[in-house]
């Protein structure tokens, strides 16, 4: 049976911003090949204490007093749960780099500029970063976060770098091995200062995971786990979505079971669906939360939706690469007024091809003039 499947199309790098580009695509034939992950060695288990009893003194006669046995020490109380942050409020971050930005400055005079920049441009979109680059990605996401908090804005900062991203597919790369991940996504993480942020973690890095063996699955869902956790600790106001894929893909219970795996209920805020994808935001809607639900809680977890371009809904099955008759869905808000939906945004850059209408990842005013007249 056909997949219908959500694939990330990540190039063209300006000072740190990466935009991506993606789609549907029916995946009919064999998974491909992809290097086995390494394995992160067990830790030793660690041994249970035994309980402390006092060795029986010999009694020099029947009437010596006993010593009474040492009272066992008080066990731990479990660590409370983590609490969620709130969900954001604020005004979303429009960061000034961008492709469809350099496109409406340096075409001032084209007569696509006007719909263009008041269509797209205008609206404030998430920050990609998909590059492998531990000596500079802390000062890169601080200054997209620092400009933000200037502007007193939320910024939505999207990681890409998760090992055998895309399962070898068009996207395909990362960071060599999980141990070089851990340590990428605390730098990550330090460079999101103190303020609200909304992290969208790894695309695809839990709905795109058939393609590995069990073994590379659990290792994966735990370095998300641990990636929640880093990104937590550097900044508790930062929101963490782990990946939802989108409602024509996996069923909930199934989404659910593999978020479960991955400790999204303790290391998440909550799920993100639909990114770089088409479908429509009310059945976006039903099926986040059907996806919540089926996790089981807490209710503090919300889930974040793009609606980039699902303005018409998803085009017939099997076109994913630019399909005609698209649209720009609703603007980026974190005023759904929908339960348990935290915001619509604009993840997936409008224009921004999936490799028909122009080249893989480029800004295609054509295509974005589509979007825009719908």
């Amino acid at each position: 049976m056909a997949v219908v499947a959500s694939a990330v199309v990540a190039v063209g790098t300006v000072t740190g911003v990466v935009s991506a580009t993606s789609g549907d695509k029916d995946r009919t034939t064999a998974s491909p090949e992809v290097t086995r992950t390494p394995q992160m060695p067990p830790l030793p288990a660690a041994p249970s204490p035994s309980p402390t009893t006092a060795s029986p003194s010999p009694t020099a006669t029947a009437t010596a007093t006993k010593k009474p046995a040492p009272k066992p020490p008080p066990k731990k109380k479990p660590a409370p749960p983590r609490n969620q942050s709130a969900p954001v409020s604020g005004s979303l971050y429009l960061h000034p780099e961008s492709q469809v930005l350099d496109w409406v400055r340096a075409n001032r005079g084209d007569p696509r500029h006007a719909l263009i920049q008041s269509k797209i441009a205008a609206q404030p979109a998430a920050v990609w970063f998909a590059e492998f680059n531990p000596s500079t990605i802390t000062s890169r996401v601080r200054a997209v976060t620092a400009g933000a908090a200037a502007a007193g804005r939320v910024p939505v900062v999207v990681p890409y770098a998760i090992p055998e991203r895309d399962c070898g597919g068009a996207s395909q790369g990362g960071a060599p091995d999980y141990g070089s991940y851990d340590s990428w996504i605390k730098k990550f993480a330090a460079g999101l200062g103190s303020g609200d942020a909304i992290v969208i973690l790894e695309p695809d890095s839990i709905a795109l995971t058939e393609c590995l063996s069990a073994g590379q699955r659990a290792t994966r869902f735990a370095a998300l786990s641990r990636a929640g956790q880093a990104i937590h600790a550097a900044n508790p106001r930062a929101r963490v979505y782990f990946d939802g894929g989108h409602s024509g893909w996996h069923s909930p219970g199934k989404m659910a079971g593999y978020l479960r795996q991955a400790n999204a209920a303790t290391s998440s805020d909550g799920i993100f669906t639909n990114v770089s994808n088409f479908h429509r935001t009310s059945d976006e809607v039903a099926y986040a939360r059907g996806v919540l639900a089926a996790l089981g809680g807490p209710s503090s977890l919300g889930a974040v939706i793009d609606t980039s371009r699902n303005g018409n809904g998803a085009p017939a099955a099997g076109q994913w690469c630019d399909p005609s008759g698209r649209a720009l869905g609703r603007p980026p808000t974190t005023n759904t007024g929908e339960s348990r939906i935290d915001a619509y945004l604009w993840v997936k850059l409008p224009g921004e091809s999936d490799g028909c209408k122009g080249s893989a990842g480029s800004f295609t005013p054509d295509y974005a003039v589509d979007l825009a007249n719908g």
